[in-house]
């Protein structure tokens, strides 16, 4: 069981599990605002519920330079795992400007790619091919990708993880 931490202003910031959110909320560092019914946690003092989401009586100062790392799986789930080309299900990446070009390993020159696509292609650009971009390639936002373990949110968490988007 997995439980949301939400900073003081309810921005989420991590999710941890049920054992270190009780003790948080135990040591008076954070209050329970969800809670999941019918499953508690027994103690010689007696039953605790199971907490899904808390708040943090104190606000934690965040870094603004949460970048989030670029990886293969994440340009893939970015793109929604459709090629950037034609639309059909991808399966690799592509650099929008080749890297035997002088092209980056960043947000903005990745893009998912079918293996049809991007055999085609081969080291040239886009433009050169004459094809289009469906979308063009960014930075992703929001509370999944800042937010560690949120990739498979509880539903009990979503209004809280639309708040940050």
């Amino acid at each position: 069981m997995r439980t949301l931490v939400l900073n003081a202003g309810y921005e989420p910031l991590a999710v941890v599990s049920f054992k270190r959110a009780l003790v948080l909320v135990m040591n008076a560092k954070a209050t329970v605002i969800e809670r999941v019914e019918g499953d508690p946690v027994w103690s010689a003092h007696g039953a605790l519920d199971r907490p899904a989401v808390i708040l943090l009586t104190r606000y934690v100062r965040v870094p603004q330079s949460r970048r989030v790392p670029v990886t293969r799986r994440g340009v893939l789930r970015r793109d929604g795992n459709r090629c950037a080309y034609c639309g059909q299900g991808a399966t690799t990446i592509d650099h929008v400007l080749p890297r035997s070009r002088g092209g980056a390993d960043s947000w903005e020159n990745l893009v998912a790619c079918c293996l049809r696509c991007n055999n085609l292609k081969g080291d040239r650009t886009p433009a050169e091919m004459r094809w289009d971009l469906r979308l063009a390639p960014r930075p992703p936002h929001g509370a999944q990708w800042t937010v560690r373990g949120t990739e498979r949110a509880d539903p009990r968490w979503e209004p809280y993880l639309e708040l940050a988007a």
